[in-house]
């Protein structure tokens, strides 16, 4: 047939997709084999086994292998999957002989996390981090002589259109730690979902109580500071601080009474701050009563910022304040800066939302959707261990995705020769080198010490 004017007739090329042939039928082939790298390292700390020891779920459906059903639950959050049926991933051809473990079936999955109640949440948290000391298990990271502990506890909104749980609904409380003077690795160290009609204070003197005695039982011994914002300015936050011998610095909630103490001010004690614009922004100190005329005077710091030259706000002020509220020691410039640096939490919340599973609930049950917010977090943790051990502070800034991209998700084949595995990756992998190194680290962290209950 003759060819039409101003067109040209092109072959099939011999390495045209189209001559691929595709067939299902390797049983030694590994989906997302960089798994090796937290499996080993959940393996070295006794994380499977901390499920089984501490979760109970009495007669109810999902009660059996706790462990195993946490831990597929938890490498699903790590390969990007953000629903239950992504699990089945975990499931296909030798991957389960990489994570070291049998793993199960979204269906026994789901209903695991359907057999929770609320009366089993004590339990539950007694393995809620993936960094844990009790019983003599090795700590990876700061820990004696490491100071001081920086806590922020935010609210996370799920997306509403991901989730069958309306957004309104199911609002999620975290506690999220940042060592800091130098060590920025952000993990989160608590973690509780609660109605959406919850006021932000609501329950949060228990949840801190239970956060820091978690933290002193992982032999923390150093001086540890709240940093929180407005939603946390209340009484029962300091008191419960004081009772735990925990510093504060919490944003104050904008009133008249503090307006009136803010102009007090005189226009010498304000001293110019580093700002991204010249001559930004000032910090000046007074002193305060929060909460009641009664309550103890206390360091109010306040940061005076001047508006955006052209922005509307200039039109109609001179200065935007912000202040809080704290009982540490230090410079006033220090502590001002240090208080600014609470909003790294930000950066966690994103990666839980979008490096791994909890911009989405899956469940219509309450219960069922904390447990996998409480996964999720953890496997955020063991994801951030991962990149930290393995290499140092190269990882600081290293998300969940990076993390994926660059280590987990990638294919292999596992073969044996003379009794030995051998896992093959890609050849000429970019990320080779980091890879071997963040393996080779991770297998030498010392095992558990002592035998627990399976």
């Amino acid at each position: 047939m003759p060819l039409e004017k101003g067109t040209i007739s092109m072959r099939s090329s011999s390495h045209s997709p189209d001559r691929i042939s595709v067939t299902f039928d390797d049983d030694r082939v590994v989906a997302n084999a960089g798994l090796i790298q937290p499996a080993t390292l959940a393996d070295h700390l006794g994380l499977r086994q901390l499920f089984d020891e501490y979760v109970h779920l009495g007669a109810t459906p999902g009660h059996a292998n706790v462990g195993l059903k946490a831990m597929t639950l938890i490498y699903s959050a790590l390969a990007d999957g953000d629903c239950i049926e992504d699990a089945d991933r975990m499931r296909v051809a030798a991957t389960t002989e990489v994570l070291g473990h049998g793993v199960r079936a979204p269906s026994t999955l789901g209903t695991f996390l359907r057999s929770f109640t609320w009366d089993m949440s004590p339990s539950w948290t007694g393995c809620s981090t993936s960094r844990s000391a009790v019983h003599g298990r090795p700590v990876p990271g700061p820990g004696r002589g490491r100071s001081p502990w920086t806590w922020t506890r935010r609210s996370v909104r799920p997306t509403g259109l991901k989730s069958k749980v309306p957004a309104s609904v199911t609002p999620v409380g975290v506690a999220i730690t940042t060592p800091g003077d130098g060590c920025r690795h952000r993990r989160g160290r608590g973690v509780r979902l609660r109605g959406g009609n919850a006021h932000t204070g609501r329950g949060v003197a228990g949840f801190l109580t239970q956060v820091f005695n978690r933290v002193r039982r992982a032999r923390a011994t150093g001086p540890m500071v709240l940093r929180a914002d407005s939603g946390f300015y209340s009484s029962k936050v300091t008191e419960t601080c004081a009772k735990a011998g925990v510093s504060y610095s919490i944003t104050v909630k904008t009133s008249k009474a503090l307006h009136k103490v803010i102009a007090a001010i005189k226009e010498e004690d304000w001293t110019p701050i580093p700002y991204w614009i010249d001559d930004g922004a000032d910090v000046a100190e007074t002193a305060y009563r929060p909460f009641s005329p009664k309550h103890l005077e206390v360091r109010l710091i306040v940061r005076r910022v001047r508006p955006t030259p052209g922005s509307q706000l200039a039109l109609f002020s001179t200065y935007d304040y912000h202040a809080f509220i704290t009982d540490r020691e230090g410079e006033t410039i220090y502590l001002e800066a240090d208080h600014r640096r609470h909003a790294v939490v930000e950066d966690v919340i994103r990666d839980l939302k979008y490096g791994v599973g909890v911009n989405h609930l899956p469940s219509g049950r309450f219960c069922a959707n904390a447990v996998w917010m409480t996964l999720n977090v953890i496997a955020h943790n063991l994801g951030r261990w991962v990149g930290r051990i393995g290499l140092g502070p190269e990882a600081t800034s290293m998300t969940t995705k990076t993390l994926r991209t660059r280590m987990l998700n990638m294919p292999g084949r596992m073969t044996t020769s003379g009794g030995r595995r051998t896992l093959h990756l890609p050849r000429a992998w970019p990320w080779e080198d980091q890879f071997n190194t963040i393996l080779n680290r991770l297998r030498s962290i010392p095992r558990p010490a002592v035998c627990l209950r399976a």
